[in-house]
């Protein structure tokens, strides 16, 4: 939900249709998503988030340069899970292309546009789907 560097940081869920901004995380190296309301807390985003950002998206290599992804929808997710001690949170675009979100420059605003289902698809409610009744015969109606 939100990457190990920031452990020390309070922490909320993301909520559809609120403005999100990144931001670095006062006394961490870290960047992520704050609210605008309150800057200091890290909002989290759950795999399969969808996002979509008031620019074209910007993000940087080591603060060395600057470079513009030419989207600015994006569906948050993870990468590499399997290799611990390193960021994963991450920014999928529609070409395919992700940008981690330690990366992204300060300062850009995104909507959350939707959240993903998070039921377990056995515990759902299971209602029966209605297919057209192919008997040639009237159904027969219970009486009283």
């Amino acid at each position: 939900m939100c990457d190990y560097s920031l452990h020390a940081v309070a922490t909320r869920p993301a909520e559809v249709g609120e403005t999100i901004v990144t931001t670095t995380f006062r006394g961490t190296s870290t960047r992520g998503f704050a609210s605008e309301a309150d800057m200091s807390v890290a909002v989290c985003l759950l795999p399969g988030t969808e996002l979509a950002f008031a620019d074209n998206v910007r993000y940087d290599n080591r603060w060395i340069w600057t470079r513009t992804i030419n989207s600015r929808v994006g569906k948050f997710g993870k990468v590499d899970p399997h290799i611990p001690d390193r960021h994963h949170d991450a920014i999928e675009f529609p070409d395919g292309k992700y940008v981690l979100v330690t990366q992204l420059v300060e300062g850009q605003r995104a909507t959350v546009l939707q959240l993903p289902v998070t039921q377990p698809l056995g515990e759902r409610e299971h209602k029966p789907q209605v297919v057209a009744d192919t008997r040639t015969t009237p159904p027969r109606l219970p009486i009283g």
